[in-house]
């Protein structure tokens, strides 16, 4: 019997053999197998003895896929590795993740897997880390083959980074995807790849995503210029739910590993803000197992409404997002800090659509400092491409118009005049929402894809005005797929 992580039992049987290609000198594998049983621990760490003088470290894994009874999950087994310096939840022992994207990685001085950090192989005892992400009735059986390379050390490659700043336009709309997958976690696509179809879809700039890895960073330093910011990050995929972080500072790790019920999300949030980066529910109604976001809004600083293509737990996103809204602006709540909403591709590979959708930010220039501010604020709008185009103003008597996540400081009974204006949006009906409701729904813009919608009220009446732009529906009173919405427009005085 072998004890794996959290002190729970899994049988196993280890054998070793001198690696294929080499000598008892220069090369050794180790073959472990083991089983896992439905309910064991989301990770279960097996340890491997690295001596001195080793200089890469491989590992490939296979795991049995057996036959289920139809809705219930199969196998699916995620992996990565902590090196000599330990597996505790947020310290510093991480070298690498793959998830269930790949069977096989290594680790060496000069260079490593993507999704894998390159650095000495050092003596000690290392970790390989297995996620039993779902378990078939019949028990996960798997295999490890762990081969080790001694010889002398390369040279880790000097670490460069992307800038921070790109040349803006100043205090401009600025298009970003800020929830995107590389070949550094389950993505399909290379940086340089996502970084041209970043740019052909009209972006200025990206954050980098890849699950449970901050591998990537080092790997986009000669894809930003002056036409695009490319901001590093990381999805965190716990359990309970995604969250991205974003516009961390370079080579920021962020830890995963732990449930709603650990009590520890403050923490981890916290570190995010303190690398600089804003904390993002993703796709926070999505249906896949561990994807539902779990953890509570507390210290969201944006949530991402809108994932992908508008589908229904998108549709169930907005809607919890609108009470949220709802919540911010009920009386008696003093102090309550409403939500800005954000939307992204989350692409992770063809036929995935970089910049479908994009958060278009109003930021006063094209830095991450910048950018941050302005979705923090929510000074920003949610749209399918750079092909739409919207202007939200709320105007009313004796002061200035007011602007997406801006207060128009008016008293209660002063008329006030809402107006959209869009282009790219042909045959759309424009919403305007409230904390009532839908108050005016529209006739179907031209097929030029241009108009404007203007709607009269008050603050008594509105506490806030959002809009909605969607496409034609053929569902009966159902509203139509997305094609734009805003943040709110908040009206009456504080």
């Amino acid at each position: 019997m072998v004890t794996g992580g959290r002190g729970c039992p899994y049988v196993g049987s280890v054998t070793a053999a001198s690696g294929a290609g080499g000598t008892d000198r220069d090369r050794e594998s180790r073959t472990i197998r083991g089983t896992l049983t439905p309910g064991s621990p989301d990770y279960v760490y097996i340890p491997v003895k690295v001596p001195s003088g080793v200089r890469e470290i491989k590992v490939e894994h296979a795991y049995d896929r057996p036959s289920v009874p139809a809705g219930t999950p199969g196998n699916a087994l995620d992996i990565g590795v902590f090196d000599e310096r330990g597996t505790e939840v947020g310290g510093p022992g991480f070298r690498g993740w793959s998830g269930g994207a790949r069977s096989k990685f290594f680790i060496r001085t000069d260079d490593a897997t993507p999704g894998y950090v390159p650095g000495p192989v050092g003596e000690g005892t290392w970790h390989v880390a297995l996620g039993p992400y779902t378990v078939a009735p019949q028990g996960l059986s798997y295999e490890l083959t762990v081969t080790l390379t001694y010889g002398e050390s390369g040279v880790t490659p000097r670490t460069v980074y992307p800038p921070e700043r790109a040349r803006g336009r100043g205090r401009a709309w600025y298009r970003g995807d800020c929830h995107i997958h590389s070949w550094h976690s389950d993505g399909r696509r290379a940086p340089a790849e996502i970084a041209a179809l970043a740019r052909s879809a009209g972006l200025d700039f990206i954050n980098s995503s890849d699950h449970n890895t901050h591998a990537s960073h080092a790997h986009w330093a000669g894809l930003a210029d002056d036409d695009l910011l490319i901001m590093l990050g990381e999805e965190v995929t716990t359990r309970n739910g995604h969250v991205v972080a974003l516009g961390t500072d370079p080579g920021t790790f962020l830890d995963w590993r732990y449930r709603a019920r650990d009590n520890r999300w403050a923490r981890f949030a916290r570190d995010i803000r303190r690398a600089g980066g804003l904390v993002v529910p993703a796709h926070p109604h999505a249906t896949c197992v561990g994807c539902a976001w779990k953890f509570g809004f507390a210290e969201a600083d944006a949530v991402e409404v809108w994932n992908g293509p508008f589908t229904p737990d998108d549709e169930t996103a907005l809607a919890d997002w609108d009470s949220m809204l709802v919540l911010s602006v009920r009386e008696g709540r003093e102090g309550r800090a409403w939500i800005p909403a954000m939307g992204s591709s989350d692409a992770h590979r063809p036929p995935d659509a970089v910049g479908m959708p994009q958060t278009v930010v109003l930021a006063d220039d094209l830095t991450r400092e910048a950018i941050q501010e302005g979705i923090r604020a929510g000074r920003s709008y949610v749209a399918e491409s750079a092909n739409v185009s919207l202007t939200f103003k709320a105007m009313g008597e004796a002061c200035e118009p007011a602007g997406i996540g801006e207060r128009l400081p008016v008293d209660p009974d002063t008329p006030v005049t809402v107006r959209l204006e869009a282009s790219g949006v042909p045959r759309c009906t424009v919403r305007f929402v409230t904390d009532q409701g839908v108050l005016l729904t529209s006739d179907p813009l031209p097929v030029s894809g241009s108009g404007e919608v203007e709607w009269r009220t008050t603050a008594a009446y509105a506490a806030y005005v959002r809009a909605e732009v969607r496409h034609e529906t053929a569902v009966g009173p159902l509203p139509g797929v997305m094609a734009a919405f805003t943040n709110p427009i908040f009206l009456g005085r504080d």
